[in-house]
């Protein structure tokens, strides 16, 4: 799985965050928070208010969980497309000869291609983008 390098706190707004929320939670109400804001490498606050907002705006973690899941899988075909064009271009910077299927790396490099624009129009479409 790839992660990406992402802030644990949230950037700083004009005028800052004026408004605040108090919410009482049970100590295992404040446990499972805690956990899953370490799981997903961010604070408590910005856990809470991501997840409201997300839910707000017609995306649930089952969506984002989905997308997820397609982008991780599209990141591993391109990576495996990746090596064999690597070993493609070793072999010929070698020998000058062609080792492997180079038009087949280079079919399957565009049907993930095209993989990897359908989940974005996808995520374009779900956000109602235009």
């Amino acid at each position: 799985m790839v992660t990406v390098a992402e802030r644990k706190r949230q950037s700083n707004v004009v005028g800052g965050r004026p408004a605040r929320r108090v919410v009482k939670l049970s100590a295992s109400e404040d446990a499972a928070l805690s956990l899953a804001a370490v799981e997903q490498g961010v604070t408590v606050p910005r856990l809470l208010k991501e997840s409201a907002l997300a839910v707000s705006a017609g995306e649930t973690a089952t969506d984002r969980r989905r997308v997820l899941t397609a982008l991780n899988v599209l990141t591993g075909q391109l990576a495996r497309v990746g090596n064999n064009l690597n070993q493609i271009a070793r072999g010929l910077n070698t020998d000058g000869e062609l080792h492997g299927d180079v038009r087949g790396s280079l079919d399957e490099l565009r049907g993930v291609l095209r993989d990897v624009d359908e989940v974005i129009e996808t995520l374009a479409l779900d956000r109602g983008a235009p």
